[in-house]
């Protein structure tokens, strides 16, 4: 008998290149879309329900978000006409091309929103400018994680289901966070519970993505990878139990909100961090390819010998 030969790549170098996006920019870019997209979400719902400054504070808030989000893609693309060359078309299988024309007609929304919010006039362009950023919000929070894991990065790639949830429930918890900091406590009543309902379902799907990785999921538990999204488990649990146990203080959800929009931010760096990691070593490329192929061949020949 011949033993199992174990695995090497080429010269033990990646099978596949590392993404050579700056984590600063496009890990930024994932945070702070997700932060202003779910912020419109929660802005239009104080709007319905009488909130104003809630409702103000949101819709700047989102704004801001959405400005410094695309700032961040466009120093990661080099110049802002590189942003621009890619409105000449709209294709709808790349998520690069329909993110772009995404953030074109978020932004104008968005920016109609604050302004007639702070201002106090056009109040009907202002609603509907709110409705529109509302529409487009979750679309905005989530459209990265389909970008990610359209890449061959396995740590992405092979969580494609999970990873839209998980950067839904991240965005959703930092804009909680977000108007517990900046709304009153008299208005914060929902943003509290949206923000224990969003930890819970980001540790959840968190989780599920893991067990779907396999041996991959070692790259979201070591290294720097690994001790981010610990730090941004235990910020995001501290903001929403804060905010859950906190009541009416105006610290308690000060604090609650600063620990959810850190963990949020961990959130994000650490799943970029990870599909840097499972990139770089060959094995999580080449060992999770080679499983499902000997599993499917398993599969036929457990197949073959039924009658």
């Amino acid at each position: 008998m011949v033993p199992r030969a174990e695995f090497e790549s080429y010269y033990g170098r990646p099978v596949i290149k590392a993404p050579s996006w700056a984590a600063r920019d496009i890990a930024g870019y994932f945070f702070l879309g997700g932060l202003a997209g779910a912020g419109s979400v929660l802005a239009a719902g104080a709007h319905l329900t009488g909130r104003t400054t809630t409702a103000t504070a949101m819709k700047v808030s989102s704004l801001g978000a959405i400005g410094l989000s695309a700032a961040a893609l466009v120093n990661d693309l080099g110049r802002p006409g590189r942003f621009v060359n890619m409105l000449r078309v709209l294709k709808p299988t790349s998520p690069m091309s329909v993110g772009s024309w995404l953030l074109s007609a978020y932004g104008p929304a968005a920016g109609g929103a604050a302004l007639c919010a702070v201002t106090g006039r056009l109040p009907r362009a202002g609603a509907a400018a709110t409705a529109g950023a509302a529409v487009l919000g979750p679309l905005v929070a989530t459209y990265t994680a389909v970008l990610a894991a359209d890449t061959a990065v396995p740590a992405w790639h092979d969580v494609h289901r999970e990873l839209p949830y998980v950067f839904a429930a991240s965005a959703t918890a930092a804009a909680s966070g977000m108007a517990l900091a900046v709304a009153p406590v008299a208005e914060n009543s929902p943003a509290r519970c949206a923000a224990v309902l969003a930890a819970a379902a980001e540790q959840t799907v968190l989780r599920a993505a893991e067990t779907r990785l396999g041996l991959v999921a070692e790259t979201y538990r070591q290294g720097r990878a690994g001790a981010l999204l610990r730090g941004a488990k235990a910020l995001t649990l501290l903001g929403a139990g804060t905010a859950l146990f906190g009541g009416r203080s105006r610290t308690a959800a000060a604090i609650g909100g600063a620990g959810l929009l850190a963990g949020s931010a961990l959130t994000r760096f650490g799943i970029f961090a990870a599909g840097v990691a499972s990139a770089e070593d060959p094995r999580y490329t080449v060992l999770p390819q080679r499983a499902a192929r000997e599993a499917r061949e398993a599969r036929e020949r457990a197949e073959e010998r039924q009658p």
